[in-house]
């Protein structure tokens, strides 16, 4: 990994809003990782009814966050650098618009940056069971040069809690932006759990 990697994290309004907090979790205990985090309003309303996270935990693990609705904010520009976004959890909503080109908000707008800019863009998508619409809708963006990622756990680390699960699909998707990272591989040992991360006061 380069000395600073900065990496663009968007958390969108789908179920899974514990991965999203391991996610960042990861990320904070990587050296020499900058995370730049936005945080839709649906994602906002997902936090509030699963329970567990609030968004200010979230934003406590980021080095800047971006509002949602500030179209004019750094990312939105294809000369703003960064090294990759990832998506997570990535809405079906968040995937029909990407796929149709529009951006209603920063998260949209930054993720299509990142595919005409052709810059990583990770998208761990969460539904059960897909429609025609949503595999055509992936395959659109795989075809543009994102990487569709769905939530999809491994056992062979042999898992003992969510939190082994969590923690190896989040080293998962650090493979996929060529990140190094200490969360476990097929014939290693079992994942590391980051420490916890307490909002200061």
């Amino acid at each position: 990994m380069a000395a600073t990697t900065t990496l663009l994290v968007g958390v969108s309004g789908a179920s899974g809003m514990p991965l999203a907090l391991h996610l960042l979790r990861h990320c904070r205990a990587l050296p020499g990782l900058s995370v730049q985090l936005i945080v839709s309003r649906g994602a906002e309303a997902v936090l509030r009814a699963e329970g567990g996270t609030c968004l200010g935990e979230l934003h406590a693990l980021a080095d800047a966050v971006f509002d949602p609705d500030d179209m004019a904010a750094p990312p939105a520009s294809g000369s703003w650098p960064h090294d990759g976004m990832i998506i997570a959890p990535c809405s079906m909503n968040t995937l029909g618009a990407l796929a149709a080109g529009l951006t209603a908000n920063l998260l949209q707008r930054a993720a299509g940056v990142c595919l005409k800019e052709r810059r990583p863009l990770v998208l761990v998508t969460r539904e059960s069971p897909l429609s025609r619409i949503h595999l055509r809708n992936m395959l659109a963006l795989q075809e543009a040069g994102a990487v569709i990622m769905p939530f999809s756990p491994g056992f062979y680390l042999q898992p003992h809690s969510l939190d082994d699960m969590l923690a190896h699909f989040c080293g998962r998707i650090f493979d996929q932006l060529r990140i190094d990272h200490p969360l476990g591989r097929w014939g290693c040992a079992p994942c590391p759990q980051p420490p916890t991360h307490k909002e200061q006061p």
